[in-house]
């Protein structure tokens, strides 16, 4: 018995059609639940299709292996033009198999193990999906910690450990009205040439799953330093800081240039700063007064 669903995430609609919900349901996903629309808007940005029949490509050329941070992804091309990906936990085990056709608007997905390895592969699989096929749509998955503070969204943009979810903290705690918006992968899309944050079902560690809409107010690199200051990045050096940040695939040349040209609308209407800091409420203090529309 198949079961169907539908979600709005980023002003973008997404389906996911069980073929079977003996081991596999939506219980999988409840970070998807405050997404939830009750019916269908329109012709979906994207539908996965979970099937554990679903079988490898058979005419297919691997590209490479990378490192997610939670585990292995192996790609393959397929002659199509299409991609299948293989992902991995920490563990080194398959948890799911991703086949998608070339602008990733119809995408296919099997699913291997007990309940956690499941509920990993299909979120990274959803994922990984999703940042592919909204980039054609000036949507960028970015990696961040967000917070929302008068009537703006604020990411802060750094290498995993560096502080970003620490900064974040501290406006929480020292910054009235803050809130949190997501704490690792919001979304930044570009409507009518004015670019906007949303939170996504993609959070890390921190359980924020908010279906929230901002003007992106400002873009904040967080350096760690022995004090605090910051400064405005000139037009090379934001296009780099955010492009690094975004979910991407260098070798599809569709893909990067769509990446590519959302991250320069972005920078275009956007400032973009380095923050040098040490994780203290001076440093959100000075964050706050410097960037704060």
């Amino acid at each position: 018995m198949t079961a169907s669903h539908q979600f709005n995430i980023a002003d973008h609609e997404v389906r996911i059609v069980f073929s079977s919900t003996d081991v596999n349901s939506m219980a999988l996903l409840p970070s998807l639940e405050p997404f939830r629309v009750s019916m269908n808007t329109g012709k979906p940005l994207l539908t996965l299709h979970v099937d554990d029949s679903l079988r490898p490509a058979v005419n297919r050329k691997r590209l490479r292996a990378f490192d997610t941070g939670n585990g292995d992804t192996v790609v393959f091309l397929l002659n199509d033009g299409g991609y299948q990906f293989i992902i991995r936990d920490t563990q080194n085990q398959d948890c799911a198999m991703l086949i998608c056709n070339a602008d990733f608007s119809d995408c296919h997905c099997a699913l291997n193990g007990d309940s956690v390895m499941r509920a990993f592969g299909l979120n990274n699989a959803l994922m990984m999906a999703y940042a592919y096929a909204s980039c054609r749509h000036q949507t960028l998955l970015i990696h961040a910690s967000c917070v929302a503070y008068g009537g703006y969204g604020y990411p802060f943009l750094a290498k995993s450990g560096t502080g970003k979810s620490t900064h974040s903290s501290l406006w929480l705690q020292h910054i009235e009205n803050t809130e949190l918006m997501n704490d690792d992968n919001p979304i930044i899309r570009v409507v009518d040439g004015t670019p906007y944050i949303y939170g996504s079902p993609w959070s890390g560690k921190t359980p924020c799953y908010r279906n929230m809409k901002r003007p992106l107010g400002a873009l904040v690199a967080i350096e760690r330093a022995l004090a605090n200051s910051i400064e405005r990045q000139s037009t090379v050096p934001a296009f780099a800081t955010l492009l690094v940040s975004c979910s991407s695939m260098s070798w599809d040349s569709a893909i990067n240039d769509a990446v590519c040209n959302t991250v320069s609308a972005i920078i275009s209407k956007t400032p973009v700063y380095t923050l040098h800091c040490l994780p203290d409420e001076a440093a959100a203090r000075l964050c706050h007064a410097t960037i704060a529309r």
